[in-house]
């Protein structure tokens, strides 16, 4: 497996190795082992399944704070998404600042996101599937949303006909946004 850093600290790009022939491929996309050999020791308790039928969806910018904080690491099942991570720690050097990049079903990229970001994503094809990992179970009381346009992100889409839930399209603007996490030095 590759690993790569991006320019936000802690946040991650896995590029797992495929084996194929005429059938297909096979690869392993999480071998806790192999990932602690590289620092990254997340003990991930939940997996979610996302489909987004239309393109053009955007879900996110989402977090879950403090004591239900997520590690998330995200990957595309079926079709394609341009998928985003933003720093939210407070007096962090990067506060404020995102990462995107596209993952597949055809490149087999992985995102890692740490405690302390935001994640969101826009769907590139129709009938995007997005898997992810989570460090930490499904808590509605720390559930949180930053509205996905107030950050200047290139989603790779037409926003103005963005398709949101509403939850994301009531989100508050990051500028008015009091985020739950602090900074306290940089991640694995």
């Amino acid at each position: 497996m590759q690993i790569q850093d991006t320019t936000l600290p802690g946040v991650k790009i896995l590029e797992p190795r495929r084996f194929g022939d005429d059938r297909g491929y096979f690869s392993e996309v999480w071998n806790r082992a192999t990932l602690a050999s590289h620092g990254i020791d997340i003990d991930f308790v939940q997996d979610n399944h996302s489909l987004s039928r239309i393109q053009g969806t955007v879900r996110g910018l989402h977090f879950q704070a403090p004591p239900h904080a997520q590690d998330k690491l995200v990957r595309c099942g079926a079709g394609a998404v341009w998928d985003v991570a933003v720093d939210i720690r407070r007096g962090s050097p990067t506060y404020g600042q995102w990462f995107g990049t596209e993952l597949s079903a055809a490149n087999g990229r992985q995102l890692l996101i740490p405690k302390g970001f935001l994640h969101g994503f826009s769907t590139l094809t129709p009938d995007a599937e997005l898997l992810y990992k989570c460090s930490d179970v499904y808590a509605p009381d720390c559930d949180g949303a930053v509205r996905f346009d107030s950050l200047g992100i290139d989603w790779k889409i037409d926003t103005a006909a963005a398709l949101l839930s509403d939850k994301d399209a009531r989100a508050p603007l990051f500028a008015d946004f009091d985020s739950p996490f602090v900074y306290e030095g940089e991640t694995a």
